[in-house]
């Protein structure tokens, strides 16, 4: 398999509205948007690595942690509705007009604190195996199993407006027994520059599932998610110890 050329990308834009300024919070003892710069600075060269913002003091943040900022995101993509895609593909035209194309990302979203860097190594391993397998993969994702089960404990309603199992005839007694389903963690995606290019990710038709521990997949939307994960690191540290 050819060189891969990897821009690693940290999209962190000012304007959070359930953790207000959560990129630049204390999240036990550094900023949050300095994790993910570390774990990339881990892997790969500056010099390959975006964090793509709106914001003054999450730049500095990430200037502080290693990196620099090579462009600052227009305000309308910054936005509360503006596609991941839209700000993944206005980074991937910046280098690309500076002259360093890219043939992959690797998606790492500040508010997965709990990720590390094994998690980032097998989802990237994960999709250089489907490439070597001849899948052609459009992206390889972090998953952990999901926390309910259109077989099983999931329901949507008919045209009376009573609840039935979302699929299947509802037949299954024991979750374990009822096909996997995963959900995305939001934690690390490995996505093809070229596909990304040509459709949405939610159109991507080969995607490659890559469990990660339930617990490291917390993802910050929330206060009592902050806290959740708070707690959670400190525990991990203490393991360590």
């Amino acid at each position: 398999m050819k060189d891969i050329k990897t821009l690693f990308i940290i999209p962190a834009r000012g304007g959070s509205k359930g953790i207000p300024r959560k990129n630049v919070r204390n999240f036990c003892g550094k900023p949050l948007i300095t994790r993910s710069v570390e774990q990339a600075l881990a892997l790969s060269d500056a010099e390959d690595i975006c964090v793509t913002t709106d914001d003054p003091e999450i730049a500095e943040a990430a200037a502080g942690a290693g990196v620099s900022i090579p462009f600052m995101r227009p305000a309308e993509l910054a936005g509360d509705t503006t596609p991941s895609r839209n700000v993944l593909l206005h980074a991937l035209d910046f280098y690309s007009a500076h002259n360093a194309d890219y043939d992959r990302i690797v998606l790492l979203q500040p508010t997965s604190p709990l990720r590390n860097i094994e998690d980032i190594r097998n989802c990237i391993a994960a999709y250089d195996k489907g490439w070597a397998e001849g899948l052609n993969p459009d992206m390889a994702v972090c998953v952990t199993e999901a926390e309910a089960n259109p077989y099983y404990n999931a329901f949507e309603p008919d045209e009376n407006g009573m609840l039935h199992v979302s699929k299947g005839a509802g037949s299954y007694t024991r979750r374990q027994d009822a096909p996997k389903v995963w959900q995305y963690t939001g934690a690390v995606y490995v996505i093809n520059a070229d596909s990304l290019r040509k459709m949405q990710m939610s159109a991507f038709p080969r995607i490659i599932p890559v469990e990660m521990p339930r617990e490291r997949g917390v993802d910050l939307d929330t206060e009592a998610d902050w806290m959740l994960a708070e707690y959670l690191f400190k525990e991990a540290e203490k393991k360590k110890e």
